[in-house]
């Protein structure tokens, strides 16, 4: 057996606390901090976590029989592995030119209405094999791993017919047992309507119900079901079905919500019991006030409003009303082409007025909860999972301060260092 002690951070970064529900208020400044701070590792869980002479007693009673590796974090942070719980990572090819598209005055249902947005990735899909996506998803893992990211949310919704949505849930499989970043997989056929359902939504809406959500949860390739609730996409109505459908077959319900126009979405989310809402840049304060009472967790993406030059999310707004805020890249070949989830976190600071211990807090415990995992990842407790990312930066507030760089030293995923000095180290 073998420990890894973490010796003499400048600050360690714990998130320790009650963490059985998501952080909302208050709480999401608490980012239990120990200066000086020691934490030992014991195979793939924490053994230990507090002061650096604490743990290196812990250590010293420890050592008979173990092999110590020892990891010097003098002058450097030490957190969580960051968690991304809104992802559309796998994917097959790329839409810079919309880029161009948009500097020209389109905008993004313009863009998908003119058979790009999502209607081009879903080409794509359709023509890549399952291992095309596996190789071209492993890239921006390996990405994604080297910003400190440890585990991530999948969504599929490119395919949008039965065969596709089935690859590309199955290359998020086979991507999480060969690759150290954990995926969750998210069902989202309701991503938008396909060109051959075009002039008749409800029966692609009740293809999604009847045939496809049976097939993904009987082969158990998806934990959650999502789906597109916006003016042109899917109705209140038809989302709802799809959500209230995915609950019976055991798939629990997220939304993208009011990303466009205020459509009702986090309110709809409050009604079905969402665990998340997600976009919400234009959700109303009534849908606010409703997500806050019941406990919806708001992902929010400043990446994706920054890339589409429009405003942003109110943070501030469903921070003081209670709802638990997590954030992400949305990584996704159209809207959000980037896997820096540090660079986004500085975002939420620079334009959305999130303070800079709120966004340590979205970016771990509550992006665990939006993904079930809080009682695995999200904090530095003893007995949880072992993954840890070390920042070249003196205090959390630094990681704010120097912005749009990555200060990611090391990363270790599962008790095992698989980035140090920036380099992937377990292949």
């Amino acid at each position: 057996m073998s420990l890894v002690y973490i010796r003499n951070a400048a600050q360690l970064i714990t998130m320790a606390g009650p963490n059985e529900k998501p952080r909302t208020g208050a709480a999401m400044s608490e980012l239990g901090v120990i200066e000086n701070g020691g934490l030992v590792l014991d195979g793939e869980r924490i053994a230990f976590v507090g002061s650096d002479a604490e743990a290196a007693s812990f250590v010293e009673r420890s050592e008979g029989g173990h092999e110590v590796t020892v990891i010097d974090a003098t002058g450097r942070t030490v957190a969580p592995g960051l968690v991304d719980p809104h992802t559309h990572v796998v994917f097959a090819g790329s839409r810079e030119s919309e880029l161009d598209m948009r500097l020209h005055g389109a905008t993004y249902m313009q863009i998908m209405n003119a058979g790009g947005g999502i209607h081009y990735s879903t080409e794509r899909m359709r023509e890549a094999s399952e291992e095309q996506l596996v190789r071209e998803t492993e890239k921006r893992l390996d990405r994604f791993l080297a910003h400190g990211v440890t585990t991530i949310e999948a969504k599929s919704g490119y395919g949008l017919r039965l065969e596709d949505e089935l690859k590309q849930l199955r290359a998020a499989r086979a991507l999480n047992e060969r690759h150290p970043v954990e995926l969750v997989s998210t069902f989202m056929g309701a991503h938008a309507v396909p060109r051959e359902y075009k002039t008749d939504p409800d029966a692609y809406v009740r293809l999604v119900v009847e045939e496809m959500i049976p097939a993904v949860a009987r082969e158990g390739l998806a934990e959650y079901c999502d789906v597109f609730c916006e003016e042109g996409v899917f109705t209140p109505e038809q989302s709802r079905a799809v959500l209230e459908a995915g609950k019976q077959w055991g798939l629990k319900p997220k939304i993208h919500a009011d990303e466009i126009v205020p459509y009702g979405g986090a309110e709809l989310a409050a009604e079905v019991g969402a665990v998340s809402a997600e976009h919400l840049l234009r959700a109303s304060g009534e849908g606010i006030r409703a997500m806050a009472a019941k406990g919806v967790i708001a992902v929010l993406l400043p990446g994706t409003a920054f890339f589409l030059m429009t405003k942003p999310a109110d943070a501030r707004a469903m921070i003081e009303a209670g709802v638990p805020v997590a954030l992400s890249t949305d990584r996704n070949p159209g809207s959000s082409p980037t896997e820096s989830l540090p660079f986004v976190m500085n975002l939420a600071c620079l334009t959305m007025g999130m303070t800079p211990s709120e966004v340590l807090t979205a970016c771990t415990i509550n992006a665990a909860h939006a993904i079930g995992r809080a009682d695995r990842i999200g904090s530095l407790e003893p007995g949880k999972q072992a993954d840890v990312v070390i920042f070249d930066a003196p205090n959390y507030l630094y990681l704010q301060y120097h912005y749009a760089v990555n200060l990611v030293e090391t990363v270790i995923k599962q008790g095992k260092p698989v980035i140090v000095s920036g380099r992937r180290t377990d292949r």
